[in-house]
């Protein structure tokens, strides 16, 4: 039987997602997280991302799945932004500053309300679908810019404010979740350009 074409394999790329995501749930259980000191924490961040970019550029699998899933597949991931109602309320209990928790939280509520709304109105089929799927793109990509760039503000003036995002649950944001966030956004910039 003839090998299916690289493509057709999804469970590749799901596999290795689900490896990433295990280790960064060890890690964070681990503690190890909490020890590092900026810039490991940032550059971390930064290495990972990269990695995703380039897995995505240049893994073939990867950029296969990446190129023909539906869309609404990677916009359907940032429903994950809603954990922004949660930097909320860390920050009401004082273990998140104003500067990080409150615009990056109601930023990431946003851009997780308006990509349920694009879900709701169906595929990027029409132009005028098309124009909102983009600008939500830009809107989304230039969030978690802002959000990553307070971060690694915050995380270098004051280390020990930022420290509940080197924590479990919110040690998933740099190990896994914002790497993913970034790239989809940048793999959906090239779809929606097609």
């Amino acid at each position: 039987m003839p090998e299916a074409p690289v493509s057709a394999r999804p469970v590749a790329v799901l596999t290795a997602l689900g490896a990433w995501l295990i280790v960064a749930l060890a890690l964070g259980a681990s503690g190890r997280l909490q020890a590092l000191q900026p810039p490991l924490p940032q550059l971390t961040l930064v290495a990972l991302t990269a990695g995703a970019l380039l897995a995505t550029a240049k893994v073939q699998a990867v950029r296969a799945w990446a190129l023909s899933v539906d869309v609404r597949v990677l916009v359907a991931f940032h429903l994950t932004r809603f954990v922004g109602s949660y930097f909320l309320v860390l920050y009401a209990r004082g273990e998140l500053p104003y500067a990080f928790a409150v615009p990056g939280g109601w930023g990431d509520i946003l851009v997780a309300s308006l990509a349920l709304l694009l879900l709701v109105s169906g595929p990027p089929e029409t132009v005028r679908r098309l124009r909102a799927y983009v600008a939500w793109n830009v809107l989304g990509l230039l969030d978690i810019l802002f959000v990553v760039a307070t971060a690694a503000r915050l995380g270098f003036a004051a280390p020990a404010s930022m420290q509940a995002l080197l924590r479990l649950p919110l040690s998933l944001l740099p190990t896994f979740l914002v790497p993913l966030i970034i790239t989809s956004h940048v793999v959906l910039a090239v779809r929606l350009r097609r």
